[in-house]
């Protein structure tokens, strides 16, 4: 199929007898993969990135399966039956996630064998077969296998001595049997791909052939004497949950890296194969590894298709998007010409930054940074959920601390797929005498805050930093983010309250400006909706989110929507919310914007939310689901200058514009792509950057 169907129509029809009032949250994050993939099949995305939109949308499922899907086995093992809000049990879930995956599998292998390799080949590059290798190029992949591959094999073989071996989480395996041609024994040997050497082995000019043909084409160089019957790829996907009783921890840093340690034995919840498997090859696999055979996918093509990556990763320009230079905020950049600093920026007026169009690394990383080193700061807090491995912004508190600094991290050690490297980073910045705590019992800090307190000869000032992404300079590049520092003293005394909070023994949520979650945040921005309830018509609401699944803030919006109030919605990932259902949502619109940069930002925007009256603006960390409101610290901060809300309208003007390319949910709750197709159809970031851009460039004139 291609997008020209104006519909995901390779969506098979799941509509239930009657109508719900709520979608399922699972299946439309699958409509929000199936939109990701339709990237891939964008014919005015440079090609390197349609390939990589397929390498995007295997890693997404990768991680559904071992959170989502493995949430639900659980679900179903415990013996529960109840239905969500949109009326599905488990048990249906699952089987319309089968389904659902099974026909996403078929698109996303055609698509890349149909279309994307013919073009990569007409381009220069190709993947190959071993089988299609003339002789001289067998040689270069024999010498690349014997260099690089063959010493770090380990076949495992069953016997009655050595038992089916443990596959590890994600690992591409290979099948073999092997026979004696002397005594007819055969046994089942697993052989892992190490992630050692690239999947794709270089044979020059452009062509590469896959690891796995390499090693199977070599594979009696493994076992010597022997018969190689049989050989095919499988993987294992495993519950990537943790088992966390954190009222019972004694040390919850000690209990999380024991439950990592045990994560690697969890559960199978997904077997992929290749096609090619003997049926009694994939009747061991499903007894050996104790899976559910409806749990079995089998592919046409490669296994792991965020192996695709490495393809992206290739020299070729003239195959990628044209880079977008992250521009310098103007005042940032002035005060660097006259050497002041940002404290002194902060304090003429707060500054909004927008990443990546504005530079994370001149604006929250030099804060941070010039804080460790100014030696009027007495006190630097944050809060951390994700960082990344190599992290500037935790080396500055390291440094601070070093130099006697009062320096206080809440290190969040249940950030999923991060809680290794938060648990390395807590060791690291405890080591340099940094006081690090590890969050809330029974809640998740999600909240990107920091606060720095600093002596500026008269008084204590703080400056705060609130923003909508992580503290991490990688992810800052690639995510749509926003971030707010300022010195208002109301803000400033509020951030104060809640590190007493987070790090302290409080139940005060007696905020003056802030919106904290879990206390209050839904309470609050329900009373701002039933504000707008009151102008009907004339009321307004914009939210830009990664999801909305609360049945109580949906709820919310379908009174404003029956009151008259147009709700403007733009949600890149899960939406249960129905948009334009006559008599339940007809003045709710809901789209979806996506592109080289993963839109990550919260806005909230009330026509008539302020106390005055006007507009209230809010940004921050809280999406508008059940976990944010009721299982997170979530903080979201008002907006109030002029040209602040001026920057926060042109983001969703953008992004809520009919000129723009972007995906529509309609009444009949599929998603539509909308706007133009051509090669130069215009996309809500490129306006959003060039507007950036010539903004600065005014600026500097």
């Amino acid at each position: 199929m291609t997008l020209h169907d104006s519909s995901v129509g390779a969506q098979p029809d799941t509509t239930p007898a009657v109508t719900p009032r709520y979608l399922n949250r699972e299946i439309s994050w699958l409509d929000f993969n199936d939109r990701v993939l339709d990237l891939a099949d964008e014919p005015g995305i440079p090609l390197l990135e349609r390939i990589k939109f397929v390498a995007i949308a295997s890693s997404n499922l990768d991680e559904f399966f071992q959170v989502r899907v493995a949430a639900l086995k659980d679900q179903i093992a415990a013996g529960v039956e109840d239905e969500t809000p949109d009326g599905l049990t488990p048990a249906q879930q699952l089987a319309e996630i089968g389904t659902r995956v099974a026909v996403f599998v078929r698109r996303q292998e055609s698509l890349l064998v149909d279309d994307l390799l013919p073009a990569l080949r007409e381009s220069g590059l190709s993947i190959v077969r071993w089988s299609d290798l003339d002789l001289g190029d067998r040689l270069t992949a024999r010498a690349f296998y014997e260099d690089r591959i063959f010493p770090v094999l380990t076949p495992l073989a069953v016997d009655p001595g050595h038992p089916f071996p443990y596959i590890s989480n994600l690992a591409l395996s290979i099948a073999v049997t092997v026979a004696d041609p002397s005594t007819a024994e055969r046994r089942f040997v697993r052989l892992k791909i190490p992630k050692m050497f690239p999947r794709f082995v270089p044979l020059g000019d452009g062509r590469f052939v896959p690891a796995e043909e390499v090693i199977a084409a070599h594979l009696d160089t493994l076992f010597v004497g022997m018969v190689v019957e049989e050989w095919a790829t499988f993987r294992v996907t495993r519950n990537a949950d943790l088992a966390l009783e954190e009222d019972e921890a004694d040390d919850l840093l000690e209990a999380v890296e024991l439950e990592l340690r045990k994560q690697r034995f969890n559960r199978p919840v997904r077997l992929e194969v290749h096609r090619s498997v003997s049926p009694e090859m994939l009747s061991l696999l499903v007894r050996e590894l104790g899976i559910d055979e409806r749990n079995v996918t089998e592919h046409s093509t490669l296994l792991d298709l965020s192996c695709l990556f490495q393809l992206h990763g290739l020299d070729r320009p003239d195959l990628k998007d044209r880079p977008w230079v992250p521009t310098t905020a103007g005042r940032i950049l002035a005060a660097e010409e006259a050497d002041r600093s940002l404290f002194d920026v902060v304090d003429d007026r707060a500054l909004l930054v927008h990443h990546p169009y504005e530079s994370f690394s001149s604006s929250v990383e030099a804060f941070i940074a010039q804080a460790a080193d100014d030696p009027h700061v007495q006190t630097i807090k944050m809060t951390l959920y994700r960082s990344g491995a190599d992290s500037p912004i935790l080396r500055s508190l390291i440094r601070a601390a070093e130099r006697g600094v009062q320096v206080a991290v809440l290190v969040e050690l249940k950030a999923r797929f991060d809680e290794a490297t938060n648990i390395q980073w807590a060791r690291r910045l405890e080591r340099a005498g940094v006081h690090v705590v590890y969050g809330m019992v029974g809640l998740k800090t999600h909240s990107k805050v920091v606060l720095v307190v600093r002596d500026d000869g008269e008084r204590l000032r703080h400056y705060c930093h609130i923003g909508t992404g992580n503290y991490n300079g990688r992810t800052a590049r690639l995510y749509e983010d926003l971030g707010y520092i300022t010195s208002d003293p109301a803000i400033g005394a509020d951030v104060v309250h809640l590190f007493n909070h987070l790090t302290g023994f409080s139940r005060s949520d007696d905020y003056r400006t802030l919106l904290v979650a879990p206390r209050g945040l839904r309470s609050q921005l329900i009373d701002l909706v039933e504000r707008e309830m009151e102008f009907g018509a004339e009321g307004s609401i914009r939210m830009k989110c990664n999801s909305i699944a609360d049945p109580v803030m949906i709820d919310a919006l379908y009174r404003a929507s029956d009151a008259g109030v147009p709700v403007e919605m733009v949600v890149r990932g899960i939406s249960c919310i129905r948009a334009g259902v006559p008599g339940l949502s007809e003045n709710i619109s809901v789209r979806c914007i996506i592109g080289r940069y993963l839109e990550h930002s919260r806005i909230y925007r009330f026509a008539h939310g302020a106390d005055d009256g006007g507009p209230l603006y809010l940004i921050g960390s809280a999406d508008l689901m059940p976990r944010n409101l009721e299982r997170r610290v979530e903080v979201l901060v008002p907006i109030q200058h002029p040209k602040h809300r001026e920057w926060l309208d042109r983001v969703l003007d953008f992004d809520l514009s009919d000129e723009v390319v972007r995906w529509e949910q309609g009444p009949d709750d599929r998603w539509r792509r909308r706007g133009p197709r051509d090669e130069f159809a215009p996309d809500a970031q490129e306006l959003m950057y060039r507007w950036t851009y010539e903004r600065q460039q005014a600026v500097r004139r």
